[in-house]
């Protein structure tokens, strides 16, 4: 089936309330428990930089979110870049010391050279060409045992991606064999559109539409009582005001300083003047420290630091981000619809 909207929020709604009302949902069971699914699902976002999906109750994890962009675009693999910001992680991708599945690894290191790197040189030089295919699955690594069994926790559930440039913009088309309608959607749309934008700067693009086709979209029967939608019609998604269009030199410079600034945060442990330091001498273009607005507030949210995190959400001017940010501190004062499940970043 196919699923349109103008913005991420506008599509994932519409996919939330077809898993529940659509006659071609069918319970199915998986590894994880019993699910309602659509096969073959077609979403399409006009705007994909309107990313942020505001209408899934409890708000997501915003932090986590943009530190896993960071983590995919620098190439890594290593699991406590990541697992500081989500200690459930684990839980659900495995306690190695690099997850098996990491998306940025195998678009930039995997398999011997950078696929990013390649897609940039290939469209650059040559608009027309229908051949850039990004390639995160890998049947040697990830096909299951000969008994059934996955080789590993962490299979990628986002396979390809298949890059074309059309009337000066940069088209993306994501393919997934698997994606969790709560979990895991609202992160995948994050991560790809992010991508997809980054990639049109390095291009010198618009930014055009996301095609996002899950093979098995669903809907975890245990998730009914830790998710839920927020069916307030009232509730208004305020616009994404940053550009992540960068020169391509400019954005490697960028992403190396933001990978720098997370690695001093996580592995060391900052005094809260050591983090303002970190945070506001970064001198990144405005939507970049944005980001790092959000991750140094995340941190100084978990350490207690009420007027840091005051200070840094404060010189976000970014409606969407602002937006994002209320929503998931409003999950800490409401303990009854945490759960340790929410804010997951990966699908059976």
């Amino acid at each position: 089936m196919e699923i349109n909207g103008t913005t991420a929020n506008d599509v994932w709604q519409k996919a939330y309330l077809a898993l529940q009302d659509n006659p071609a949902a069918r319970q199915q069971q998986s590894r994880t428990g019993l699910t309602m699914e659509l096969m073959r699902a077609m979403l399409s976002i006009e705007e994909p930089r309107e990313r942020w999906i505001v209408r899934r109750v409890p708000g997501i994890n915003p932090a986590f979110a943009l530190a896993e962009v960071i983590w995919i675009v620098t190439g890594r693999d290593d699991a406590q870049f990541l697992n500081h910001w989500n200690a459930q992680l684990p839980k659900y991708a495995g306690t190695d010391d690099c997850y098996h599945g990491a998306y940025g690894h195998r678009l930039r290191r995997k398999f011997n050279f950078d696929q990013l790197e390649r897609a940039f040189s290939t469209l650059n030089n040559n608009p027309e060409s229908r051949q850039v295919v990004l390639q995160i699955w890998d049947a040697q690594s990830d096909f299951p045992m000969k008994d059934g069994q996955p080789v590993a926790q962490d299979i990628p559930c986002n396979t390809h991606a298949y890059l074309k440039v059309r009337d000066g913009k940069l088209e993306w088309t994501q393919m997934m064999r698997s994606n969790d309608v709560m979990r895991g959607l609202p992160y995948n749309v994050i991560q790809f559109t992010s991508l997809q934008e980054i990639l049109a700067g390095w291009l010198n693009l618009e930014v055009g539409t996301y095609g996002h086709y899950s093979d098995s979209l669903h809907l975890y029967e245990a998730d009914a009582d830790d998710f839920s939608l927020n069916d307030n019609d009232g509730v208004e998604t305020y616009p994404n005001t940053d550009d992540l269009r960068l020169s391509k030199s400019v954005s490697d410079q960028c992403f190396a300083t933001l990978g720098q600034a997370i690695d001093t945060i996580v592995f060391n442990r900052c005094s809260q003047p050591e983090l303002l330091e970190i945070v506001q001498e970064a001198g990144l273009p405005t939507a970049y420290q944005h980001w790092l607005y959000i991750i140094g507030a995340e941190e100084s949210r978990r350490q207690n630091w009420a007027e840091i995190q005051k200070t840094l959400i404060q010189r976000i001017s970014n409606p969407a981000l602002q937006q994002v940010w209320r929503q998931w501190e409003m999950r800490f004062r409401q303990p009854q619809v945490t759960s340790s499940r929410i804010g997951v970043n990966r699908n059976d």
